[in-house]
């Protein structure tokens, strides 16, 4: 039943977050009001003789009292509704032909124009602007000009997402400036954080629908345990933390060279590259090194589970989050050369010991036969079965196991299906929680599960129904309203 429910739910909400509306573009623009407007003033004129239609007027009396049919306002002096808006004549048509004419011959002359100004371009620039900002306003017929470190222009049909969400509660460089609602959320969270001591039960209140990207470095500090709810110790804390992580690498990085250290730093040193392969950032020398340095000492203060390949992935959110803090546009293309050296050390240190807070919670899921993944599978079947029985026996019938598709879901907390923006805004919530990580990133891959019920059951193919776990790209906001009602 709650199936059905939620299943009629989605199927009548038709304005969902993503979903595609019609609009008009500069290639099929609407009819000019001006022209019609002087249109039928001049047939108003000829025919002086009213049209004797009684259920035009009758319509045309509804209109008049209907109020809230149009906006106060909007072509106040224009009557939609009369006869001579019915009758119009090849004057019209051919006024707005010439219109679409002279709008393309503009759309031909804008992409050399682009062209030539890219060119006058010095090719020694560091700071490489996101693509996200001019997306919001170019048109299509600019979208093939890349900056050469785009790595996106191989794939052309891949959609270009920003690394940083575009949310309604940020603010970032080149966004509209924020409503006062957004206003009002970030300036609670500035009291919260400047109180003598933050509530941080309040605080993973209000971070639970998102934490606006001003406050999120410092939010996500408090709420993975790194930073004590005391101001007073804060400084200091954070200096001798990052004093303590730079002694670990003056201590141990050396030994990444000795034999029994080898295996472990080969399999990194392998990862790395691998890590967000299509956001620029990443592909940087220094990011990589920083990344290194980062897993290599983490596997060794963790011997019992050492590193796994996955864990790589878990970096990328801390390191995006704390760099934004320094970087007021989109990171995605930012040089890090550009920053200081004591900027890079505090944003090294910052994600190293978050992304250690993480992994203390899920660490059996690295550990020896991953034990923690094999008990989140099983859990993950149990909750389906439970509320979607119909998709739990769907699996059933065609042989597919859970822990074939569900495996990686938990061995990435998810991060190779989503895009690393949509990422970091569920992390808000995954903090937000007591045992967000663990715990409540079952809620969310069972989510992702009801929310696509139909095209799972609509497959009848075992390799399509493994393809599940692969190539979604989904919005966080389509799953927060599913994962709420199944807690």
């Amino acid at each position: 039943m709650a199936a059905e429910n939620s299943k009629q739910f989605w199927k009548r909400s038709a304005k969902l977050p993503g979903s595609i509306q019609p609009v008009y573009g500069a290639q099929h623009p609407p009819l000019d009001p001006r022209l019609t407007k002087n249109f039928i003033k001049e047939r108003s004129k000829v025919n002086a003789v009213p049209l004797k239609n009684k259920k035009a007027s009758s319509f045309h009396e509804f209109a008049r009292n209907t109020s809230d049919a149009w906006d106060i306002g909007d072509d106040e002096e224009e009557d939609f509704s009369s006869p001579s808006f019915q009758t119009l004549n090849s004057k019209v048509a051919l006024a707005t032909a010439a219109q679409v004419l002279e709008n393309h011959s503009k759309l031909r002359v804008k992409p050399e124009r682009s062209q030539s100004t890219t060119s006058d371009v010095p090719a020694s620039y560091k700071v490489i602007k996101s693509s996200s900002d001019a997306q919001l306003s170019r048109n299509s017929s600019d979208t093939c000009l890349r900056n050469p470190l785009h790595k996106q222009q191989s794939l052309p049909l891949r959609p270009i997402i920003p690394l940083v969400a575009r949310i309604s509660d940020q603010n970032a460089s080149g966004a509209p400036p924020m409503t006062v609602r957004e206003k009002t959320r970030l300036e609670k969270f500035r009291q919260l954080l400047s109180s003598h001591n933050t509530d941080l039960d309040e605080l993973r209140k209000c971070s639970w629908p998102g934490v606006p990207r001003e406050v999120r470095p410092v939010t996500w500090r408090l709420l993975s345990g790194y930073l004590p709810a005391n101001t007073e110790r804060r400084k200091l804390t954070l200096q001798r933390k990052r004093e303590e992580y730079f002694g670990f690498i003056e201590q141990y990085y050396d030994s990444r060279n000795e034999e029994h250290h080898q295996d472990t730093y080969r399999q990194i040193h392998i990862d790395i590259p691998r890590t967000n392969p299509l956001i620029p950032l990443f592909q940087q020398p220094l990011v990589q090194e920083i990344f290194e340095r980062i897993l290599f000492i983490w596997a060794i203060r963790h011997p019992a589970s050492g590193y796994v390949q996955g864990i790589n992935d878990l970096v990328t959110p801390f390191f995006v989050v704390f760099l934004s803090e320094y970087v007021e546009e989109d990171v995605e293309n930012f040089d890090v050369t550009n920053l200081s050296q004591d900027m890079l050390r505090s944003i090294e240190a910052d994600s190293f010991w978050c992304m250690s807070k993480l992994l203390d919670g899920i660490q059996d899921n690295y550990t020896f036969a991953q034990p923690g993944i094999q008990k989140k599978v099983k859990a993950l079947e149990e909750l389906v079965s439970r509320i979607d029985e119909q998709v739990h026996n769907h699996f059933r019938r065609y042989e597919v196991e859970y822990l074939q598709f569900a495996f990686r879901w938990m061995n990435n907390l998810l991060m190779r299906e989503l895009p690393l923006r949509c990422t970091i805004r569920l992390w808000d919530t995954y903090q937000s929680e007591p045992e967000g990580f663990s715990h409540f990133h079952l809620y969310v891959c069972a989510a992702f599960l009801i929310k696509w019920r139909k095209e799972i059951l609509d497959e009848e193919d075992f390799q399509d129904l493994i393809s599940y776990g692969g190539p979604w790209r989904w919005h966080v906001s389509f799953l927060l309203p599913l994962i709420t009602c199944l807690r």
